[in-house]
């Protein structure tokens, strides 16, 4: 596994983002361990995690692309903070764009919060996280409603690695054969799983025998 995605992992847990123990899903799947993004609230931890998106992006996409798309709400400061750090690690500027949930009819009106889109425009999509693949439908329309646009592909920071609305595929799989564009991950939970098993992250066993235990099983359910 590379380096930045065992540091990315540690950064997880370090800023309580990914947490382990019993949490009910959006989708209302019951979870030993839980992902919010919006626990990143500091500029340090904001600019390290635009860091490790850009890197994840660069790796999987190249730098063929124009605008960084971050759906709202949380979307919106990934976006940003992925724009800055691909200046600074690339020397590529691109744009960033999000979508307001109320369409805005006066001053910077329309759907559209920062960089509109453009014909010809190339974008790549940013989550925090996808489980079902439900956000994607929501904002895909709301996109290539701007004009002739390409997605290049979608970028998550955390591949739950579960079945998709079909139940059959991976979300993200299930997800890049109805939409026809790649998708990605920063890092999996295969990979999550196997770097913090019984592993200290500041003085404590984050994934201990129980958790592990627990996590196996949640897999046996809902594992693609």
């Amino acid at each position: 596994m590379e380096q930045y995605k065992q540091e990315f992992i540690e950064f997880m847990v370090e800023s309580e983002v990914l947490r382990f123990g019993d949490f009910t899903l959006k989708s209302g799947r019951k979870s030993p361990f839980f992902m919010n993004a919006g626990a990143y609230v500091t500029g340090s931890s904001l600019k390290r995690l635009g860091e490790y998106y850009a890197r994840a992006i660069h790796e999987n996409y190249g730098d063929d692309f124009d605008v960084l798309f971050g759906p709202a709400y949380k979307g919106i400061p990934l976006s940003v903070t992925t724009a800055i750090a691909y200046s600074e690690l690339y020397k590529k500027q691109v744009r960033y764009s999000s979508n307001r949930k109320e369409i805005k009819d006066h001053g910077d009106t329309g759907i559209l919060l920062g960089s509109k889109l453009n014909d010809g425009d190339r974008v790549v999509m940013i989550e925090d996280v996808t489980t079902s693949g439900k956000s994607i439908e929501e904002t895909y329309p709301i996109i290539m409603a701007q004009g002739n646009v390409k997605i290049v592909g979608l970028m998550v920071s955390l591949d739950r690695m579960e079945v998709g609305l079909s139940g059959k595929l991976p979300a993200l799989k299930e997800i890049s054969e109805k939409y026809d564009f790649p998708t990605g991950a920063i890092v999996t939970m295969k990979e999550v799983t196997e770097h913090l098993y019984n592993r200290s992250v500041k003085g404590r066993i984050v994934i201990d025998d129980t958790i592990k235990a627990a996590i196996d099983e949640y897999y046996r359910q809902y594992g693609a």
